[in-house]
Formats: structure tokens, C-alpha cells, sequence
């Protein structure tokens, strides 16, 4: 009879399945990797993955949430670097800027995965709001100190910026939604 599996072997499983799925649904699509090319790359059986997730949804869910903890506390930690509350808003769009550029860059892994699941998953639908809402809610923060009304612009212009970056590939979007965010700034002041 094989050994029990701790719960630290299951924490490691669990997080090292969540970097393959990360990596190939992020390069890939949601629908275009299968369950068994996931076990193929992670090299548990499949047995193990449907026990750690029992559907592809709740991976998939799963993904989204440890996605968006780590994209928005990457986000927060480059703001606290930055003292001046109206230098804070601008550098969001300078880390905007650097996601873009980095080797790999698909666009919003929320978006994507909405597009492709968002009809048919309420799960994955919910978990896309919840991502777009919590990263409104850091937007409404940064700017809050500065000037409330420009909130909704500011959130629009870095959203725009990474759907241009994502579907154009254009690395400069970010660039142009800091000027335009400093524009709206300097008008408020």
C-alpha cells in the first residue's frame, strides 16, 4: 500500500500545478490545454490533479485568485516605492509599462479567460468581476488622495491601455495612458 499523502505534499502538488496551468493557459488558452497535457507537464497523475481540483473550472478559478494576489500586491509593492501621491498615480502606468514589456506578455489573463469562459462559467465569470472590481477599488485608493473625480478615468485609461497592449502588442500603450492621466491631473490641480 503506497504512503499517505501529507497535507505538505498536497500544498506543494497543488502549487505546482497551479504554475503549469498558469503558464500554459496564460500562452495558450483555457480550452486549447487539455487535463492530460496538464499532467504531462506537472507530472501528477490525473487521479491527483481532480482531487486537488475536481473540475478544470475550479483550477481554473484558482489560478485566476493566486494571479490576481500576486499581480496587484506586485502593483502595490512598486507604489509604496513612490512618496508623492500624484507620482504614484503616473507610476502605475510606468509598471503597466514593464508588465507589457515583459517576455511572454498576452494581455489581461482575466480578460482572456473571460472571453473565452465567461459565458458559459459563472465561476470564472465571478472571479474575473472580482479581480476588475478589486483593481478598480486600488485605483479609487491611489487616486483618493489626489482628486476623487479623476477615479474613473484613471481606472479606464490603465484598463485601455492593457487591452491595447494585449491585442496590439504595443508596449507604448502604457506610455500614452500615463500622459493622458497626467493631463487629467494637471487639469484638477
Amino acid at each position: 500500500m503506497p504512503a499517505a499523502i501529507t497535507e505538505e505534499q498536497t500544498v506543494l502538488d497543488r502549487e505546482a500545478l497551479l504554475d503549469v496551468a498558469e503558464k500554459l493557459f496564460y500562452r495558450r488558452g483555457i480550452q486549447a490545454v487539455g487535463m492530460d497535457e496538464l499532467r504531462t507537464v506537472s507530472g501528477l497523475p490525473l487521479k491527483r490533479i481532480y482531487r486537488i481540483f475536481p473540475t478544470k473550472e475550479t483550477l481554473v478559478v484558482a489560478m485566476l485568485r493566486r494571479r490576481d494576489r500576486r499581480w496587484r500586491g506586485s502593483l502595490a509593492t512598486h507604489l509604496d516605492q513612490v512618496p508623492d501621491p500624484r507620482e504614484r498615480i503616473l507610476a502605475m502606468f510606468d509598471w503597466l509599462g514593464d508588465w507589457f514589456a515583459e517576455p511572454g506578455f498576452r494581455g489581461c489573463a482575466w480578460a482572456n479567460v473571460h472571453g473565452e469562459l465567461g459565458s458559459s462559467s459563472p465561476a470564472v465569470a465571478a472571479e474575473v468581476r472580482s479581480h476588475k472590481q478589486a483593481f478598480h477599488d486600488q485605483v479609487a485608493e491611489l487616486v483618493a488622495t489626489v482628486d476623487p473625480r479623476v477615479t474613473e478615468p484613471v481606472y479606464l485609461l490603465a484598463e485601455g491601455a492593457i487591452v491595447v497592449a494585449g491585442i496590439h502588442g504595443d508596449t507604448a500603450a502604457a506610455h500614452h495612458a500615463r500622459q493622458g492621466a497626467k493631463a487629467l491631473l494637471d487639469a484638477t490641480s
